[in-house]
């Protein structure tokens, strides 16, 4: 399969690329490489690599400058979507887009499925839903939602902050009221590339580890798995002053990615396994 990767540099796609790298040919492209709101350079980019998939990791992640920033984030995360599809179409080729829980409002009380409707409450949710839709104008499109990504080569997610500071006996600030379905990169990898090889029917999925759980009780937990004094500092969501409101429950169902029969490992156990492979407090 040849699978070319847009947003190659971040945390996601350089998982992907390496992931990929050892069964397909491969052409990864970082925004040094390929801005995704170039119309023409994207179609120029596609046409050369003649992908049979593109999978796209690229997008605008700062969630709270969105809220001023409007022009970028509609651009990087739903325009920027109408050229992928359209090279998608042009090229025959399978459009892989991670989509986020910021479509939700988060007044549920049980995850969300892909039947439930969204609702985002902030410019990062609604820029990111504008991208789902442009998505599905390719002929064959999958949008994996994901949430509270951590893994991969760069360790910056709310998970390595907690890991840090426990390590290094400070005290991890963690929401009591704000429940996650945590995603592992390298599971998020391995789904994708099931759902490319197996022929699921194109569409929406939850891709994230399965269960749930508050950020006090995750922070807990890599505690126990450190075997070291669970230090944490319990916070409420409204204590914060944060430019972009979150859903406060973004847990997500991954129901029908199983019923297509991709299983997702628990999150308590991909932290595990993250936790192995993080030698050092900085290392990836």
């Amino acid at each position: 399969m040849r699978v070319l990767v847009t947003g190659a540099g971040g945390q996601l796609g350089q998982t992907i690329v390496r992931h990929f790298t050892p069964g397909h040919v491969v052409r990864g492209l970082a925004r040094r490489d390929l801005d995704v709101t170039r119309h023409d350079d994207v179609l120029r980019a596609v046409g050369q690599f003649q992908p049979d998939a593109i999978v796209n990791c690229a997008g605008y992640n700062a969630v709270d400058r969105a809220e001023t920033d409007v022009a970028a984030a509609l651009e990087s995360n739903g325009m920027a979507l109408r050229s992928l599809a359209r090279a998608a179409t042009d090229q025959g080729a399978t459009l892989v887009h991670y989509g986020t829980d910021f479509v939700f409002d988060g007044d549920a009380t049980t995850p969300y499925d892909e039947k439930a409707a969204p609702a985002p409450r902030s410019v990062y949710g609604q820029s990111k839903l504008l991208g789902e839709w442009f998505a599905a104008d390719a002929p064959k499109a999958y949008v994996l939602r994901v949430e509270s990504l951590f893994g991969g080569p760069l360790p910056r997610s709310s998970i390595d902050r907690i890991i840090d500071a426990l390590r290094e006996g400070r005290a991890a600030r963690v929401f009591t009221d704000r429940v996650v379905s945590p995603s592992y990169v390298n599971d998020v990898a391995s789904a994708t590339e099931a759902i490319l090889r197996g022929g699921a029917a194109p569409g929406v999925y939850h891709c994230v580890n399965s269960g749930h759980a508050t950020w006090y009780e995750v922070g807990r937990e890599i505690a126990r798995l450190l075997d070291c004094e669970p230090r944490l500092d319990p916070l409420r969501m409204d204590e914060v002053a944060l430019e972009a409101p979150r859903p406060r429950f973004c847990a997500l169902s991954n129901a029908k990615l199983l019923a297509g029969g991709i299983r997702m490992p628990s999150w308590q156990d991909a932290l595990s396994r993250y936790l192995g492979q993080r030698r050092t407090p900085t290392a990836a």
